[in-house]
């Protein structure tokens, strides 16, 4: 190994040097930027894989610099430049791209990139390699295609290849060094479909229980399917959101973890399970009912239009929140079909604005720990706090003076056998939302309410509390064993 220790060292970038593929992100970052041009990516393949992505870096004007980079391959290419060993980034990707991870990264000596006419791919990348450093140099890849610039080079450094690839390199070439990749198993999934946000489709069963009904076999399973449809296409469009969202994403401080932002899942699997999951969901929702079926439709729209679109407007993305939420309500109204409450309506709407505006309080918040002055993709500053805060507060009294008028509504009194327990919800409710506001503003609060509201402890008791009163309210006549 000490006779290749001074050898030029040759890495590739997508896949090895970062993790996810530069070209799919060009695309990504063109349908985004300017969705017509995604109309002309058949026509400019057809001009070969060369001019496909010359014309994609002309359009799509890609920035690579929060790509997420091998942390411990980069500190091993600074040790071996350190040490006077000359680096050199080769890779298919279009010259453009590579020119500015190169600046980013700060070690490369020379950079072999994609060109008007020639592809550095395979035969092509090793025969430049080769022209322009010799027929010594070490390389470092991470795929099968890489084979034949291993068999042609003095040793390996191997990047998150196969166990199959890594025994067929090591048979002909020594390894200088190996990186393996962080397993994306499971949980990553998991974190990419966002099931702990399943939760907010618990929602379509409060109609239900507000409607004072028996909730039937057929009723549950009803519910059951249309909650699953809509926590299926929830996933789907929340995937599709952060493929969205994947610049803005990185330059978050929290974000830059979630699985497509760091690269741990790939970009194109995502797209693949995304669209699995959509037509799981409207197949369910089509068996609900056509109402219902149209509802989710009616959530995708609106859903779409707030990720693509309606996100970027002050309040107006917090007010799409909001309707969203209550939106949930009316479609499990629609499946049972039952009426919704105007009550119900009313303290929904006001309740879930609460919510949307802690949302964003808390990411104002951790911009201004973090010494910056507003959000990346969102019209919002850190100075917009001082309307915020009683904004979001006054929403969440609000929904609680709803919750009061309807406790002292006729209806209610006929409906519950011990009304005047909704009073005591009523305290925790104001209780519940107050302390969620006391730990944004002290900048504990998570990115998302929903999250803290599963994990925090002192949460979980006041809801299971809330939940425990409207049942005895609804259910058991107190007073008749009190007098």
């Amino acid at each position: 190994m000490q006779a290749v220790a001074n050898v030029p060292l040759v890495v590739d970038l997508d896949g090895t040097l970062t993790p996810t593929d530069t070209l799919v992100e060009s695309v990504v970052h063109l349908v985004k930027s300017a969705p017509t041009c995604a109309l002309k990516l058949p026509f400019w393949l057809l001009g070969g894989k060369a001019a496909f992505k010359a014309a994609i870096a002309r359009h799509a004007n890609f920035a690579p610099q929060n790509l997420p980079l091998r942390e411990p391959l980069v500190a091993y290419l600074q040790e071996e430049k350190a040490r006077g060993r000359k680096i050199v980034l080769a890779t298919a990707a279009h010259r453009s791209i590579a020119d500015r991870v190169a600046q980013q990264v700060g070690v490369f000596d020379v950079v072999l990139a994609t060109e008007e006419g020639l592809n550095l791919k395979g035969k092509n990348k090793l025969e430049l390699i080769q022209l322009r450093l010799g027929k010594e140099f070490v390389y470092a890849g991470d795929s099968s295609a890489d084979l034949p610039i291993w068999d042609a080079a003095q040793a390996a450094v191997l990047v998150g290849v196969s166990p199959e690839v890594a025994a067929s390199v090591g048979k002909k070439v020594p390894i200088e060094r190996e990186f393996s990749n962080e397993a994306a198993g499971f949980s990553m999934w998991l974190r990419a479909l966002r099931v702990h946000q399943w939760m907010k489709n618990l929602l379509l069963f409060v109609p239900v229980l507000t409607a004072f009904s028996f909730i039937g076999p057929t009723t549950f399973l009803t519910l059951l399917l249309g909650f699953f449809a809509f926590s299926f296409a929830a996933s789907a469009t929340y995937m599709v959101n952060d493929l969205w969202d994947l610049e803005n994403d990185r330059a978050h401080p929290r974000k830059k973890s979630r699985p497509f932002a760091s690269a741990r899942l790939p970009i194109l699997n995502g797209v693949a399970m995304a669209g699995m999951l959509l037509a799981a969901a409207l197949v369910m929702a089509s068996v609900v009912s056509l109402k219902f079926f149209l509802m989710l439709l009616l959530y995708l729209v609106l859903t779409s239009a707030y990720s693509w679109v309606l996100k970027q407007y002050v309040l107006i993305d917090v007010l799409m929140l909001s309707l969203l939420y209550t939106l949930r309500i009316v479609a499990g109204s629609v499946a049972i079909g039952v009426m919704t409450s105007s009550w119900l309506l009313a303290f929904s709407v006001f309740f879930f604005l609460s919510l949307a505006l802690v949302k964003r309080c808390s990411e104002l918040v951790v911009q201004d720990n973090g010494g910056k002055s507003a959000t990346r993709g969102r019209d919002y500053r850190v100075k917009d706090l001082v309307v915020l805060w009683p904004l979001g507060v006054g929403s969440a009294l609000c929904a609680v003076v709803v919750f009061g008028l309807f406790i002292n509504a006729p209806s209610t009194h006929v409906s519950y056998a011990t009304p005047e327990l909704l009073w005591l919800v009523a305290l925790c409710l104001i209780y519940w939302i107050a302390r969620l506001w006391i730990k944004t503003s002290r900048g504990e609060m998570h990115d998302d309410p929903v999250v803290y509201a599963i994990k925090n402890r002192g949460s979980r008791i006041t809801v299971a509390a809330m939940i425990v009163l409207l049942l005895l309210a609804q259910f058991v006549d107190f007073w008749k064993f009190l007098l």
